[in-house]
């Protein structure tokens, strides 16, 4: 009986979902008696997972960094099948919505999605998770072998690192045939976190009227407190930012400790992909605006004033 972490890196650098897995591996298994291990894709420093609680790395040989579904899929159950864990932890990532769920079905086994908590009861992982676009959660068991649990960024505490170092498993690979053909690879410009492991997120709604408002207004915002920016549709249909700054149903859904709210009214389908913040702040001029039901902190007033206000205090602080 083990746990297996999926843990994913880019270009070789591990992404903080990968230790934030691990760290809650680690305590799931002192409490079930059992010990965790990892699984990685392609070329990183997998050893080092061993500093976070992995006692054994699993790591499947190749080039993953154009993404292909069959070869994720394949490479995915060559690597669990050489663990045989009992449990499997992954992040809500787009591998772990696209290839993983094949995994499982090939495996013939259940999977809990887009977790906010895990915990052991009765000596198995239980996973919680929202429904109803965020309005309920349920608890999730998985009866059969292996037991897959998909979790949303931020939705545990980033371990600290300690000394120790993993054993490395390599597990040897032959990917499919492809049958995509990859005509051009474009990496994105921008340097902020990705809206889905954001820990701080400004979005902005359609009420900053035009697209130079909204570079003016919640672009600043966020880079002064170190944030991601973030949009309604509404904000991104009428054109004032880009269909990846899109939070919502039909956008990221995305789990931050801080949300910031500008002049966004907070339709259902908006609230589904950010009602599990940990602090959720909301600017509007209407005080009857539904943002504010679920909002922590609510102002009423103008972003046009407030945004700037906040803007300058928060870099006055530096």
């Amino acid at each position: 009986m083990s746990i297996l972490v999926l843990c994913e890196h880019d270009g070789g650098t591990f992404k903080k979902t990968a230790t934030e897995l691990l760290g809650k591996a680690t305590g799931l298994a002192g409490a079930l008696g059992t010990t965790v291990s990892a699984l990685v894709l392609g070329d990183a420093p997998a050893a080092s997972l061993g500093a976070y609680g992995a006692t054994k790395v699993f790591q499947v040989s190749g080039d993953f960094s154009s993404y292909d579904t069959d070869v994720a899929v394949a490479a995915l159950r060559a690597g669990i099948d050489a663990a045989a864990p009992s449990a499997v932890l992954a992040p809500a990532s787009f591998l772990g919505k696209d290839a993983l769920p094949r995994v499982v079905a090939q495996l013939g086994t259940g999977q809990g999605t887009e977790c906010t908590d895990l915990r052991v009861d009765g000596g198995q992982i239980v996973g919680r998770r929202p429904i109803y676009a965020g309005k309920a959660y349920c608890d999730v068991r998985v009866g059969k072998t292996p037991a897959v649990y998909t979790v949303r960024a931020n939705s545990f505490a980033q371990p600290a690192a300690g000394g120790g170092s993993a054993e490395v498993v390599a597990v040897p690979f032959s990917a499919p045939t492809p049958r995509l053909t990859l005509v051009e690879r474009k990496r994105p410009e921008t340097t902020v976190v990705d809206l889905t492991e954001a820990d701080r997120i400004v979005s902005g709604g359609r009420s900053v009227k035009s697209k130079e408002s909204y570079d003016s207004l919640i672009r600043p915002l966020a880079a002064a407190l170190g944030a991601t920016p973030g949009a309604s549709r509404a904000c991104v249909d009428a054109g004032y930012a880009p269909h990846d700054h899109q939070v919502g149903q039909t956008g990221k859904v995305v789990n931050p400790s801080l949300y910031i709210a500008c002049g966004i009214s907070g339709a259902i389908q908006h609230l589904a992909g950010m009602r599990t913040s940990k602090v959720i702040v909301a600017i509007n001029t209407d005080p009857g605006a539904p943002i504010f039901e679920h909002a922590t902190y609510g102002l009423v007033s103008d972003i046009f004033e407030t945004c700037p206000a906040l803007t300058a205090r928060i870099q006055a602080l530096d």
